[in-house]
């Protein structure tokens, strides 16, 4: 009897050293699996921007010509293709991410300081809505700014008999709407991680607000306010949804110009596009990743 129950106990020992190896073995490929799913696409994408042939099927060879036949106006070795227009679309890229980048900048960090600093009636409120652009669904926003827009113009054209058309003034206030938030949110993690009694202690040495927050204050979240813009400026630059909804006759940037190329074919030349404008974003992410860092750090 004790034999048996001794090989009863045994086998479940087994079962579950069985059971916290298969549990620690997933939790080791459950990462691996995930990082896999979300960047498999990505590099495939980049692979066949080398890719020798057109097809997007199999990979025959590592050639540089779709990224030359950018720089020499050719698509698809078949069709005329505008490097002109392309460049255009990337200063036009460039205008609207540093325009809208300055002012969200500006706006955000104010926030932030208001939030972290201040004490006044709807802060709770105000500290809800500032989430609100991060997590509701980028489709949602572009169609209720497109709807607001049309609601103002034709407001406006009522009253002044003047028309106004969506254009670059749109699309740079729609990215400031929901760059704002990114914004205030990098500033205030900043902000939470500054000691408030240096700020005190300035106050206690005679100096005004204006001069804590310039001397004080503004260089110690100098290095989040960095951040902060250059992950505004690059979700601007990224912008695809909200700027196609928003934009006007001309104002086409970068994304939406890529988009216009793939309601024709998919060419390797615009895997060779997307290649070179998720290069600049990711530089642009882990500069402001790396600012990020150091502040906490010397914090």
């Amino acid at each position: 009897m004790e034999a048996r129950q001794t090989l009863i106990n045994e086998s479940a020992m087994g079962r579950n050293r069985a059971i916290r190896q298969a549990g620690r073995m997933g939790l080791w490929l459950n990462p691996v699996f995930a990082y896999f799913f979300l960047w498999a696409p990505i590099l495939i994408l980049v692979l066949f921007s080398f890719n020798d042939s057109k097809s997007v099927a199999s990979f025959t060879g590592f050639t540089l010509k779709w990224y030359s036949n950018i720089l020499n106006n050719v698509m698809g070795a078949e069709r005329a293709f505008s490097t002109e227009i392309m460049l255009n679309a990337f200063r036009n890229s460039l205008f609207v991410g540093a325009v809208a980048t300055a002012i969200a900048t500006a706006l955000g960090t104010l926030i932030a300081l208001a939030m972290a600093r201040g004490r006044f009636p709807g802060k709770g409120l105000l500290d809800g809505l500032l989430f609100l652009p991060v997590v509701i669904p980028e489709i949602t926003q572009a169609i209720s700014l497109a709807i607001f827009f049309k609601v103002v113009f034709d407001w406006f054209d009522l009253i002044s008999g003047q028309r106004i058309f969506p254009g670059f003034h749109t699309i740079i206030m729609a990215h400031v709407t929901f760059n704002i938030s990114y914004v205030a949110i990098v500033v205030r993690a900043r902000l939470a991680d500054m000691d408030p009694q240096l700020e005190e202690a300035a106050n206690d040495l005679g100096a005004n607000p204006w001069q804590t927050f310039w001397r004080v204050t503004f260089p110690l979240i100098l290095p989040g306010v960095i951040a902060g813009a250059l992950l505004a400026f690059t979700l601007s630059l990224d912008d695809f949804v909200i700027t196609f909804f928003t934009s006007g006759v001309g104002t086409s940037t970068l994304p939406v110009f890529v988009y216009g190329l793939l309601k024709l074919t998919v060419t390797p030349e615009v895997n060779a596009i997307s290649t070179i404008m998720m290069l600049l974003s990711t530089l642009l992410i882990g500069i402001s990743l790396a600012m990020q860092g150091r502040a906490a750090s010397r914090a």
